[in-house]
């Protein structure tokens, strides 16, 4: 029998939904299944989920898991601070002063590839994201504890957010130019969101 390839599933709509006080991040693709992930730093809660699976089920879904939920969050929690880490004005400087190094030949090699350029970078503390972007100003923030991690992550994070300047969600006009730009993004995606905000 020929082997065939397995159709990787495709992003229909990613959403977010408040499940008894929960804020639940919800990627619905063409799947059967439904799976739920704790995702460090912050213990965000990310559920995904078949493409016609409706929120109610979803929020039963995760209402079982409750528990589980709370336990995992803990623990992540319990490992942040045990880190010991504490972010003095020192170390705030560094930081910034190591982005701001290598922010200008990251935006000349990126804009001419992405095809547009942010109008402004902020930089500041994050405890639940790595950065973000207003697609309507083109204002982008970055986490400001990127100035201590691996460089590969800083440039991840800034062409992700610029890929936003063209699609505001993940779908797949998002994933198709990442995929373009950055072919091993699921690979950087994965490994940062190993590490630990501080």
């Amino acid at each position: 029998m020929p082997y065939r390839r397995r159709q990787r599933a495709r992003t229909v709509s990613s959403t977010t939904l408040r499940v008894d006080g929960l804020q639940v991040e919800v990627t619905r693709k063409t799947m059967r299944n439904m799976y739920l992930r704790i995702k460090p730093p912050a213990g965000r809660v990310v559920v995904t989920a078949p493409a016609r699976m409706s929120d109610a089920k979803i929020a039963a879904f995760v209402r079982q898991r409750r528990d589980w939920i709370e336990r995992q969050r803990a623990l992540m929690a319990q490992k942040a601070a045990e880190s010991g880490f504490e972010w003095t004005d020192e170390r705030k400087r560094l930081a910034k002063s190591n982005i701001d190094a290598m922010l200008p030949g990251l935006l000349e090699r990126w804009e001419p590839v992405v095809g547009r350029a942010p109008t402004h970078i902020t930089l500041r503390l994050m405890t639940s994201r790595w950065g973000s972007c207003t697609p309507a100003t083109g204002r982008i923030r970055l986490n400001l504890q990127l100035g201590l991690m691996d460089p590969r992550f800083l440039e991840y994070v800034l062409v992700h957010e610029m890929t936003h300047l063209w699609a505001s969600g993940h779908g797949a006009e998002f994933q198709r130019r990442m995929d373009s730009y950055l072919p091993n993004w699921r690979e950087l995606r994965r490994d940062i969101n190993r590490e630990m905000v501080w």
